[in-house]
């Protein structure tokens, strides 16, 4: 199995497209001796940005999604590899002129002299005729500057004088296009609805229904992932197969990624490229994880997917046709649910010089990895530690507000009565445990009828100041009971 992904370098490399590659990618290593092929589809120059290609390739490398062949980077390079080579179009431009021209000789292709003015008037003629799609087909071309309807003398001698031309290809009338799509089943489209495609534009330069048709064919490739805009372009690809007397590879149009209410994926709702994730310090295994639902189910419950476990479940057969809502709160789930799974010591580890670049004696914090494993739970990107681990290594500003918790039902008066009951409830304390502390601060509950949350919550927010921190008695157990009692005394005093 030979897929590709094959992305134009006109910007960086968006969300959608990661997510193309992906289902690509875990087609090909379903297979043994599958490949997966990275081809860059450069033919629109004016809209090239630099520096696309090596974001394209640095954000599937960060994804886990390497090339086995064509483009790549290696050492910081980018540079090709396969016997199918090039894989860069604009490398390629004389297998296309020659296939372009072998169609023009078969009669599958002409030249076409049209100037813009020509055009523009033919579409306000189609349009007034009550055609709502102007194109330019078999109902418009006889009336149009081609070498199908000129004189063989006058379209060569505009050749000979320079004129700019294109080359478009030739639908045939009343021809109806039918094929079998990998995910949407039977398709049809009438000649009618087609276009005579330009294939070689008055520049040189080919199309992308050219290009791409004369390098899947040559680059082998057996199925075609892209996108549901692409649907619509296929009869014209078969065609083009067709005229060429080659084989057709198969093709699977998975469905367009939408904002909340229905609207294509834009950057009015939600962060577009891939490196906007890289950025915000989303894990490639959370982003992975969640590109991969959207649009496929595995047919059951099951959430959580490494890519090894993709690779053995995902299928075409369970991508739906309809679009896919990227919803970014499910994706922040993800996020922590991939930071739970880190190894305790390895998320220590990430952290730790991002804590120590505020608190600086966090570098050397013997307990730092016991510190860690309290915020491990509840953090969803590496860059909130510093904050949720401020507690340890200096006083919190004492909250009378947040300490006073409307939804506790605390007024100040009797946070102060809490702040007084720690107090008296844990200086005798001696066995300073977290399990001992629970017990015997819930007991102390009970006998007085308090709710826990009224005792509980004054503990653990003046513990750390914060709103969202780990439970009242992991935090105490890890301050010891010096600071625990001496921060429970300072937010007395501030009450008082």
């Amino acid at each position: 199995m030979r897929t590709r992904f094959a992305p134009s370098p006109t910007g960086m490399l968006h969300i959608g497209g990661l997510r193309t590659a992906l289902y690509a990618y875990l087609i090909s290593k379903q297979e043994e001796g599958g490949k997966f092929i990275l081809r860059i589809e450069d033919t629109d120059r004016e809209r090239t940005v630099v520096g696309a290609v090596e974001n394209i390739l640095t954000a599937m490398h960060w994804a886990g999604i390497d090339p086995d062949e064509g483009v790549m980077m290696r050492d910081g390079l980018v540079t090709s590899e396969g016997a199918h080579g090039p894989y860069i179009q604009s490398e390629r431009f004389e297998m296309y002129t020659k296939h372009a021209q072998e169609l023009v000789e078969k009669e599958f292709a002409y030249y076409a002299f049209d100037t813009k003015e020509d055009l523009d008037h033919m579409r306000k003629q189609e349009a007034a005729a009550g055609n709502p799609a102007p194109k330019y087909d078999s109902s418009v071309r006889s009336a149009m500057k081609n070498s199908l309807t000129l004189p063989e003398e006058e379209w060569k001698k505009k050749m000979e004088d320079g004129e700019p031309y294109v080359i478009r290809m030739k639908i045939p009338e009343g021809n109806v296009v039918r094929f079998t799509d990998d995910i949407r089943g039977k398709v049809e489209f009438k000649g009618m609805e087609i276009d005579d495609q330009i294939l070689m534009k008055s520049d040189g330069f080919p199309t992308y229904h050219l290009a791409n048709v004369v390098d899947d064919h040559f680059m082998d490739i057996n199925l075609v992932v892209r996108g549901e805009e692409w649907l619509s372009s296929t009869p014209k690809h078969l065609l083009l197969f067709e005229y060429f007397g080659w084989q057709a590879p198969r093709y699977a149009h998975v469905p367009l990624l939408l904002n909340h209410g229905g609207s294509k994926m834009s950057k009015r709702q939600n962060d577009v490229a891939v490196g906007d994730y890289i950025d915000k310090g989303y894990l490639p295994e959370a982003v992975v994880n969640f590109i991969s639902l959207l649009g496929w189910n595995p047919g059951d419950t099951k959430e959580m997917f490494t890519m090894e476990e993709l690779i053995e479940t995902f299928s075409l057969e369970r991508v739906q046709k309809g679009g896919a809502v990227f919803d970014v709160e499910r994706l922040n789930w993800f996020q922590g649910q991939w930071m739970r799974s880190i190894p305790p010591e390895a998320f220590a580890a990430r952290i730790q010089s991002l804590v120590a670049d505020k608190y600086p004696e966090a570098a050397k914090d013997k307990k730092f990895a016991e510190r860690a494993a309290l915020i491990q739970e509840r953090i969803t990107f590496d860059k909130e530690a510093p904050e949720m681990l401020s507690y340890y290594y200096e006083e919190p500003a004492v909250d009378i507000e947040m300490i006073a918790s409307k939804k506790q039902k605390l007024d100040a008066k009797m946070a102060k009565e809490m702040i007084e009951l720690l107090i008296e409830t844990l200086e005798p304390i001696a066995d300073w445990t977290q399990d001992n502390l629970h017990d015997i601060l819930f007991a102390v509950c009970d006998a007085k009828d308090i709710k826990k949350g009224q005792l509980l919550w004054p503990l653990r927010s003046i513990l750390t100041g914060l709103p969202f921190s780990p439970g009242a008695f992991e935090v105490a157990a890890a301050l010891g009971k010096e600071k625990t009692l001496s921060r429970l005394k300072s937010a007395m005093a501030a009450i008082s």
